[in-house]
């Protein structure tokens, strides 16, 4: 069984319960993915599905990504992803994974790409606080300080927080709850936010948690 699809960031907005709280919700447009290709244990050495998602002109594909798709007897798309399954009863290449495999009230896993800020100071990377703004000071604002540690052991260690690229980074938001699931828009509204810029690519797994708890009522 599939057990995640990947998804396009629309944006952030806002719903209210019935007692009139304010929750911040990410739209996201999960699907349709079609099924690429099924990996097995026993051809490639672990079980997974591979998914697609989103249109582009079949001009911009080589022959062999032409092919791959043809031979799935899909139309080519712009995202392939993979993902791992324990089990792969009811899954054949060429059928679509919608929005539908998710349900209300139901806790997700989110993975996203964070947005990127290009080369940055260590006042904005990490927060750091400068250095003084008066008594000679100025040309300091910005600056880290001291990296280095005298003669002993003359060099600078490892993993020093120093300027550098900044976001753009792959990270994992864990049980975000599903508000709304729309099933014939192929929309997901999620509680809270989740990482990268609008349009941005997301893979929305079921959760972890969830998976786990269900197995213990089992």
């Amino acid at each position: 069984m599939v057990n995640g699809i990947i998804g396009r960031k629309v944006g952030m907005t806002q719903v209210f319960e019935d007692t009139g709280k304010v929750i911040p919700v990410t739209v996201i447009e999960a699907g349709p993915c079609p099924i690429v290709q099924v990996k097995t244990q026993e051809r490639d050495g672990y079980q997974a599905v591979q998914l697609g998602f989103g249109k582009r002109k079949e001009s911009k594909f080589n022959s062999p990504e032409r092919g791959h798709f043809a031979k799935a007897d899909v139309e080519p798309t712009r995202v392939l992803r993979e993902f791992r399954v324990e089990s792969l009863e009811d899954v054949n290449v060429g059928e679509t994974v919608d929005a539908s495999l998710f349900t209300e009230g139901e806790l997700v896993d989110i993975t996203g790409t964070s947005k990127g800020h290009g080369f940055t100071g260590v006042v904005k990377r990490y927060g750091f606080k400068g250095g003084r703004k008066s008594h000679g000071g100025e040309q300091d604002l910005r600056r880290p300080g001291s990296i280095g540690a005298s003669a002993t052991p003359s060099r600078v260690f490892k993993g020093k927080k120093m300027p550098g690229r900044y976001g753009a980074k792959r990270h994992t938001v864990q049980n975000l709850q599903i508000i709304q699931a729309d099933a014939e828009r192929n929309l997901l509204v999620v509680k809270g936010s989740i990482p990268g810029p609008p349009n941005g690519i997301l893979l929305i797994k079921k959760s972890v948690k969830a998976s786990e708890t269900d197995n213990k009522g089992s």
